[in-house]
């Protein structure tokens, strides 16, 4: 929690320092605000880094569907991904970058999901 409250007043920090400099030197705002947005971003992979130290815990439970899990994985890793950088690009003022991306992510997680939809279509099948 402390790591948590660290964060957030790093964040509001450089939110009120970069709101500070944007009436006189803009471009130094897009830096302070992707220099802030990097140093989170690189809090929140190391969070990141413990939940996957759990996540091999759950692989021993799962037995042979290990496959799911990579791929849940995946498609967390590119949402995470594509937000933090359409992020940036929105606040360096080019939405439509951002959207392109956000296109991009959406694509790609329906592309990383496509086995576990066979499987289910397999099992439907199986069924029958």
């Amino acid at each position: 929690m402390e790591e948590l409250m660290k964060v957030a007043f790093l964040g509001i920090a450089g939110v009120l320092l970069a709101v500070l400099f944007k009436s006189h030197k803009p471009e130094y705002a897009v830096y302070i605000g992707l220099g802030l947005s990097i140093l989170i971003f690189s809090y929140a992979i190391r969070q990141v880094e413990a939940v996957i130290g759990q996540l091999d815990r759950i692989k021993g439970y799962l037995g042979g569907a290990e496959s799911y899990l990579s791929i849940l994985l995946k498609v967390i890793g590119i949402t995470y991904i594509c937000e933090f950088s359409a992020g940036i690009c929105k606040d360096a003022g080019y939405q439509s970058v951002a959207g392109q991306i956000e296109v991009l992510g959406k694509l790609s997680v329906m592309f990383a999901g496509l086995p576990v939809l066979f499987a289910v279509i397999e099992q439907i099948q199986s069924f029958l």
